[in-house]
């Protein structure tokens, strides 16, 4: 899930996150009329599978398809996707849009500067880079030296550099890689200096961080999964260890475990002064047991005194900064919309945490040490707004934001500057920096792109949910635009684990926009964008809340006249797909396409598959309880197609190498669809290879995957398709 763990590159650590049975493959036929197109499905065997749940019997046909890597698998994927290609390749403008995506796509990137060991890093991308590259300077009018490639570690762009930390003086470069997308990671260190890789090799790292320590690393990982299981086998039993550069991965220390449960993971951070361990344990996506140790004169890492920072999994909290000895920490403990508060390492004690920044009416996002400041982020109506403060939580100013956006922050405690990068739906990323001495902000580095955003406009307005919740949702279209309801409309998505749902850019949206498109993204419940309280009002037993706001988002737009039924999309993934797949079955009627990506729509199975238990404490079940067994299959996307309903247009998206939420959920999703639904429905899944849940994709596959989403969207909303 998006939403499992959350990896800053450079800077910040980790937060939080068989039965093979035989098959027909049909012949794939597709004929198309002008007025309509009648699809012939590729034909997937049913098996005599049921289980049962508190007495009732539920059927599972094609449970076959939850086995990785079969022969009969690739050949149903291999036919599913010669059906889309050909249903793709007859849209006329198919060809255009490529080369408009293309060309949008196509303009030099760059990362704000990280900044240690006196030295700058940065990544940059020239425009049609499958990876960024990973640069550094002395100085930043200085010589830039490239210090990875990531497009040289394989020849078609699917290894990526999902982290990178550099150690305090400069000279290491600890660097996790990804293969085809999967959550596994593999770690090696580069010397700086020398730009040679060293021999040290780590493999079976997963949701980790990398916290360096003197000559060395903490890192989390899993045992090694069973061969030919590693990309569904059950990740249980994480682990803690450190890496001491030169030594074999075999005698790494182990730091922390827990073998009093299974389903529980791990990470480690280590302050900026290299004095404190901090552990953060947690059960789910959401909740942190949080330890910490002196690294102080240590000698055994493998005996570390940890003590309770705070002692069960109910709350938020994690470390901020190190100041005069006392823990600043950002928390949800007692504060739905989070606080700041110092901790006394002495008197770790919840009830005698002190506020530094009280609980307001705005969500406090993050805080971060800045020079001699603390820079806060808080997100209000779903847009962020930074103030500055002391370390005593008197305010010192504001950093001023040109619209509606997000704020990327890339500091350090005692430097007197900082970086930060601003972007909105059609403002891409632009790096500025901050003197923090004389408090003057400038801009540092802008893109030069092939549009001009004052061309575009960005509402936030209001809708209202079935039982009466105000949420915002943001419409993004290009300025001239005729409200008559036959504008091609795209709803995006997610309302889950504690995400926020913010502005921001991607270019593959320009072209539709250009096309006479309007793309709206609503605040659904469940999200974090008002605290906690919100989250949990779209979680277990509330999960409906979320699909209500979302119809109910849907409704606004065609009452406001942005769209009609005929001409409104769906859009969303990971959890967003089980969004997506909620509503297309709830309400069929109400949209005109449908495209659910890496979904989780197996509601009865999913906690079953890699990480997929840790979502437990949004969705519940279905072994918890019968009444929660009876909540996840009343909605269960999976369980909720009808037969012979004309479904909207649907392009079902997933990968084969996502190990996030594997790609059961969509295949039997499909099969499902393709077999129930009326016969004018059009279902298609597009099965992608080599990659994962989306993370480390390359530029080529993600150009080729808007290419067909927004095709296959433009062309079923459109009133005269048919």
């Amino acid at each position: 899930m998006k939403a499992m763990f959350q990896q800053i590159n450079l800077s910040r650590s980790l937060k939080r996150l068989s039965l093979c049975l035989a098959f027909a493959v049909g012949f794939v036929q597709l004929g198309v009329a002008q007025d309509s197109m009648k699809l012939s499905y590729p034909k997937a065997q049913k098996v005599d599978q049921t289980d049962d749940y508190f007495g009732t019997s539920v059927a599972d046909p094609y449970r076959w398809m939850e086995v990785e890597n079969t022969p009969e698998l690739k050949e149903w994927i291999q036919a599913e996707n010669a059906l889309t290609q050909q249903v793709l390749a007859k849209i006329p403008f198919r060809d255009e849009l490529r080369k408009e995506i293309t060309q949008q796509y196509d303009y030099a990137k760059q990362g704000a500067p990280q900044k240690r060991g006196g030295l700058y890093f940065f990544s940059k991308n020239s425009g049609l880079q499958n990876q960024s590259e990973i640069y550094y300077k002395s100085k930043l009018d200085g010589e830039e030296r490239l210090l990875i490639d990531p497009n040289k570690l394989s020849d078609d762009g699917t290894v990526a550099l999902s982290d990178l930390e550099v150690s305090k003086d400069g000279r290491y470069a600890a660097c996790a890689t990804s293969t085809s997308g999967s959550d596994w990671r593999d770690i090696f260190v580069i010397d700086i200096t020398t730009g040679k890789r060293l021999d040290d090799a780590i493999r079976w790292a997963k949701f980790t961080n990398i916290a360096w320590f003197r000559d060395g690393f903490f890192y989390s990982r899993y045992d090694a999964p069973p061969a030919g299981k590693e990309l569904t086998a059950k990740n249980e039993y994480q682990k803690i260890y450190y890496h001491k550069l030169g030594d074999n991965q075999d005698e790494d220390a182990l730091v922390f475990e827990d073998l009093s449960a299974a389903n529980r993971n791990c990470v480690a951070s280590v302050d900026d002064d290299e004095k404190w361990i901090f552990v953060y344990q947690n059960e789910s996506t959401y909740g942190a047991r949080v330890l910490f140790a002196s690294l102080t004169d240590v000698d055994d890492m493998a005996n570390l005194d940890f003590k309770e920072l705070y002692p069960t999994f109910d709350s938020e909290t994690s470390l901020v900064a190190v100041q005069n000895g006392l823990f600043y920490v950002l928390t949800d403990f007692q504060a739905s919309n989070r606080r700041l508060a110092v901790v006394d390492p002495q008197n770790p004690v919840p009830d005698q945490w002190k506020d530094v920044l009280p609980e307001s009416n705005e969500l406090l996002q993050s805080v971060y040490p800045v020079g001699d400041k603390l820079l806060a982020k808080y997100l209000s109506d779903a847009s962020d707004k930074c103030v500055f403060y002391t370390y005593e939580g008197k305010e010192a100013g504001t950093l001023e934001l040109p619209t509606l956006g997000v704020v990327g922050i890339s500091g350090k405690q005692n430097d007197d500057e900082l970086f930060y990068t601003f972007t909105s739906f059609v403002y891409p990323s632009t790096v500025y920096r901050l003197d923090l001495k004389t408090n003057e902000s400038t801009l540092y580095w802008k893109p030069n792109v092939s549009f001009n955003s004052e061309d575009y406009v960005t509402e936030r307005q209001f809708y209202t949910s079935k039982d009466g919740t105000r949420a915002p949702i943001f419409i993004t279209y290009k300025k001239g635009l005729k409200k008559d309801g036959d504008n091609s409309t795209i709803l995006y998505g997610y309302g889950g684990f504690n995400i926020n749902m913010t502005p921001g850019f991607k270019p593959t949206r320009i072209p539709y926009l250009n096309r006479g498109g309007v793309y709206a993204v609503a605040i659904l419940r469940g999200g974090g964008e008002y605290g906690e309280n919100w989250h949990k009002a779209g979680t277990k037993q509330e999960k409906q809340n979320v699909f209500d706001d979302f119809i109910s988002a849907a409704e606004y737009l065609i009452e406001q006249r942005y769209a009609s039924k005929e001409t409104l999309a769906i859009n969303g993934g990971s959890n967003g797909g089980l969004l997506v797949g909620a509503a297309l079955t709830q309400r069929p009627d109400l949209f005109a396409a449908a495209v659910p990506q890496v979904g989780v729509l197996d509601m009865l199975r999913y906690h079953k598959f890699t990480i997929g238990w840790a979502w437990a404490t949004d969705y519940g079940t279905s072994e918890e309880s019968k009444e929660m067994f009876q909540y996840l299959l009343k909605y269960s996307p999976l369980h909720n197609v009808r037969e012979n309903v004309k479904y909207p247009a649907t392009m079902i998206m997933t990968s084969d190498h996502d190990d996030r939420v594997v790609p059961a959920h969509s295949l039997k999703f499909a099969a499902t669809l393709q077999d129930l639904a009326s016969r004018d429905s059009v279902v298609i899944a597009r099965i992608e290879s080599k990659a994962g849940h989306g993370a480390g994709k390359p530029t080529a596959k993600i150009i080729e995957e808007a290419v067909d989403m927004f095709s296959f969207i433009l062309y079923y909303t459109q009133k005269n398709h048919q």
